[in-house]
């Protein structure tokens, strides 16, 4: 059986395209991919809460986004300011969720990221 990654190794892959079959091997392959949205949204926003990622994400999506943030905080690619907003979903009557923001590791995972695909858009 081989070892399964942690989400900073998923996450910081040099492997850039998934094979079909590596994604369905994967039995949450939706929280993954929430998981990149976040580390997405992360690079490009100082702070961000459940409140903004709803705004970007499919609706299918919405149901993955507590575990991927639990998931991300777990492996330190994202970390609690100390803040919260209220929730704008009706369904969770304005309880105060958690703002977030990448932490050095999670950074250094986006940039590592974002010169990959730079020197893929220039080869």
């Amino acid at each position: 059986m081989t070892r399964r990654l942690t989400v900073a190794e998923r996450l910081a892959s040099a492997e850039k395209d998934l094979l079909l079959a590596d994604i369905a091997d994967q039995s949450s392959w939706d929280q993954f991919l929430v998981e990149q949205a976040v580390l997405t949204f992360g690079r490009h926003h100082a702070d961000f809460s459940c409140n903004d990622l709803r705004d970007v994400l499919p609706e299918m999506g919405h149901g993955f986004l507590g575990a991927a943030i639990n998931s991300l905080r777990t492996g330190g690619i994202i970390a609690h300011t100390g803040r919260s907003v209220p929730s704008t979903s009706p369904a969770t009557r304005g309880h105060r969720l958690a703002v977030w923001a990448l932490t050095a590791k999670g950074r250094g995972i986006a940039a590592e990221r974002t010169a990959r695909a730079q020197g893929r858009a220039a080869a």
